[in-house]
């Protein structure tokens, strides 16, 4: 099947009503059936989950389901910048000028990215990190400092794939889906955590929409399906693990680097 009608595809499925289907479809009682099959075919790492595998009462119950205590380490050491999800970095690097470069071949603005929001100017020369969450990853988002949130932002849009193919092949889906944008204000500086929609995402879910203040690793929000997260901190304000590449595959709690105090 050639590229062009791949995407051509791709932008006849991108419509949000597909995507509420998959996820009625997901939270109904016969979806359970396929639990198990599920679970076989992506390698899910059931021990894990809070519940033994026959409790789940939906598809979407066992797909969003929380871990055992201690499944997910957070560290815990002074001033470091934890991944709020299980994940494999798809992009990751300085943001020059108010651009992220290279994501799968593609660059994107960081105002597009965050719709236009005046907190924008704030990124303009800071980092990001681009998470992508497989059907097989555990599907909760964690906050990545300990802070208080400072703005919340939904930006409407489409639902298209946020896989490989979808980077690499479909324009600038990081800023034509779906978003959630969380502002976290912390003791250095502030992060953005962007939580970008997909196809088969039926909903992205704030843990407690009305919370002030977060611990590093406490819980977030959570993806009914498959999606990825944008990790964005202010100018000066961040350093990476010197170990760290697009392509590795990071835990929930894991550091992804340290934060510095804002540059005067």
């Amino acid at each position: 099947m050639s590229k062009w009608l791949l995407r051509t595809l791709t932008e006849l499925g991108s419509r949000k009503w597909i995507s509420r289907l998959a996820g009625r479809f997901a939270h109904s009682p016969a979806s359970r059936l396929l639990i198990p099959r599920f679970a076989r075919v992506y390698g899910i790492a059931v021990e894990e989950a809070e519940k033994a595998i026959g409790d789940y009462a939906t598809l979407n119950e066992f797909f969003t389901r929380r871990l055992k205590p201690g499944a997910r380490p957070v560290d815990d050491a002074p001033g470091v910048l934890v991944s709020p999800v299980d994940a494999r970095i798809t992009g990751m690097g300085p943001i020059r000028q108010g651009t992220i470069f290279n994501v799968k071949g593609q660059d994107y603005t960081i105002d597009e990215l965050l719709g236009g929001n005046p907190r924008a100017e704030s990124y303009r020369n800071g980092y990001g990190i681009v998470l992508y969450l497989s059907p097989s990853d555990y599907h909760r988002i964690h906050s990545p400092v300990d802070g208080v949130v400072v703005e919340r932002h939904h930006l409407p849009g489409r639902v298209y794939p946020v896989n490989d193919f979808g980077l690499t092949h479909m324009p600038r889906v990081l800023s034509r889906n779906e978003r959630l944008v969380t502002y976290i204000r912390h003791e250095t500086g502030e992060t953005a955590v962007v939580k970008v929609g997909a196809l088969n995402v039926s909903g992205i879910r704030y843990a407690d929409p009305k919370a002030d203040r977060l611990s590093r690793g406490g819980e977030l929000a959570w993806f009914e399906f498959g999606s990825t997260v944008v990790l964005l901190t202010e100018n000066g304000t961040f350093e990476p693990r010197s170990d760290l590449a697009p392509g590795a595959k990071v835990r929930m709690g894991e550091a992804l680097g340290r934060l510095l105090k804002t540059r005067s």
